[in-house]
């Protein structure tokens, strides 16, 4: 691991990116990250909106159909996508900030991001004042997930790279490893691999993991040795020739591995009815924990579009761009927006206010909601029109980053 001395010194006119402000942040990096919370906010949309979500699973295929199973589908590229940037963005703040100042950083920012998601990502989720569960989800292993990285940063880079790439292709080795029961080593099992959807009880307290951690800290480690390649020193022939390799080199070893059905996932892919849907079966990879193939599948076309986006931007593109200037804020509007909108609907459909407010589980868990929701169609006009409201209220969020992030620290963590 290089010392803040022996860090490569940024060229002139080079822009980075810093993961705490606006200006000489890297395009497409930031247009990538933009383009996962579009897709991301689609999905959230779909939880509460479609009338088949409130049926059956959207990539159960024995009841879906190819546009519902691919609506979902998209949404997988989120969570590792927003993972390896953050461990990028990690990186290039180290190398504007020294080591010390970044370890702190994910330190505080780990801490704060687990507080967010138990108590207003939580809320947001259920609108129930009592909190009847605390539900784990993607905040939350970001965040522990960088407090892990705020120590491994002191590690040689070697070493980082070896780690992350163990934690990537190994940690399907533990898949046969169970570990049941209430107590503290169920839920630290849980935490680290295996997702517990009925959640722990502590007492008055109730945790639900959803997102084990274990291979999200390799995701964000080897983000944080990617991101290497986004400095001065590296020429851009040379980044995208590597983030071409990355690419092709991880769907071709996707396409291997998921032919083979031995090791990667353990939902393994099936002949179904007919040649459409048997694709479907081969790509519907194992997001809880994610498994090996998940992560080569979603991470392969990752590095590809990082490898062809490093250009000027369409008009579009700057649009989606301002989203991923201020992701965090995205998100802690998001949710609360879409599950409001959600009780006007229900609403208006006739259900009683109460039954898409105080939710003590998923929404689409709810029998008081039986009969409830719409069809994809109408799923696509509502997230379309979420991105309308919240569009305006982020730039304008981002130019307030933009002339203030020197002077207001807390801006670092939103």
């Amino acid at each position: 691991m290089l010392n803040k001395e022996e860090i490569p010194v940024i060229k002139e006119g080079h822009k980075f990116n810093t993961g705490s402000g606006i200006s000489g942040r890297i395009a497409s990096i930031d247009l990538l990250r933009g383009w996962v919370i579009v897709i991301m906010a689609l999905d959230h949309v779909r939880d509460y909106f479609h009338g088949y979500s409130f049926l059956h699973e959207p990539t159960d295929l024995h009841h879906t159909t190819a546009p519902i199973f691919l609506t979902r589908w998209i949404t997988h590229f989120c969570a590792p996508v927003f993972m390896l940037l953050a461990g990028m963005s990690a990186y290039l703040y180290g190398i504007k900030n020294g080591r010390k100042a970044l370890s702190v950083f994910l330190l505080t920012r780990g801490i704060w991001l687990v507080f967010a998601e138990m108590f207003l990502i939580t809320f947001s989720w259920s609108f129930h004042p009592g909190y009847p569960s605390f539900v784990l989800q993607v905040i939350w292993a970001f965040g522990l997930s960088m407090i892990v990285l705020s120590a491994l940063i002191r590690l040689p880079r070697p070493v980082l790279w070896v780690l992350s790439t163990v934690l990537i292709l190994g940690h399907n080795i533990l898949d046969s490893v169970h570990i049941t029961g209430n107590k503290a080593g169920a839920f630290l099992w849980s935490v680290l691999h295996e997702p517990s959807f009925s959640g722990f009880h502590f007492g008055p307290v109730h945790l639900v993991v959803v997102y084990p951690i274990l291979p999200y800290i390799g995701i964000i480690t080897f983000g944080y040795c990617l991101g290497r390649l986004f400095t001065g020193d590296v020429t851009v022939k040379l980044r995208k020739r590597t983030l071409c390799w990355l690419g092709v080199g991880a769907i071709i070893l996707f396409l291997a591995l998921r032919a083979l059905n031995i090791y990667g996932d353990a939902a393994h892919w099936t002949e179904q009815k007919n040649i459409l849907f048997t694709i479907l079966s081969f790509i519907d990879t194992t997001k809880y924990p994610p498994s090996l193939l998940y992560i080569l599948m979603t991470l392969g076309p990752t590095f590809l579009f990082l490898a062809f986006t490093e250009r000027p931007l369409s008009r579009l593109e700057t649009k989606v761009l301002v989203f991923g200037n201020v992701p965090m804020f995205f998100y802690l509007l998001h949710i609360p927006l879409i599950h409001g909108l959600a009780v006007i609907a229900a609403v208006l459909l006739g259900y009683p206010a109460t039954e898409m407010v105080n939710l003590t589980g998923w929404v689409n868990a709810n029998p008081g909601l039986a009969g409830y929701g719409f069809s994809l169609f109408i799923v696509y006009l509502i997230w379309i029109g979420v991105l309308v409201i919240l569009f305006p209220v982020c730039r304008k969020f981002q130019k307030y980053k933009q002339a203030h992030q020197k002077d207001k620290w807390w801006l670092r963590y939103i």
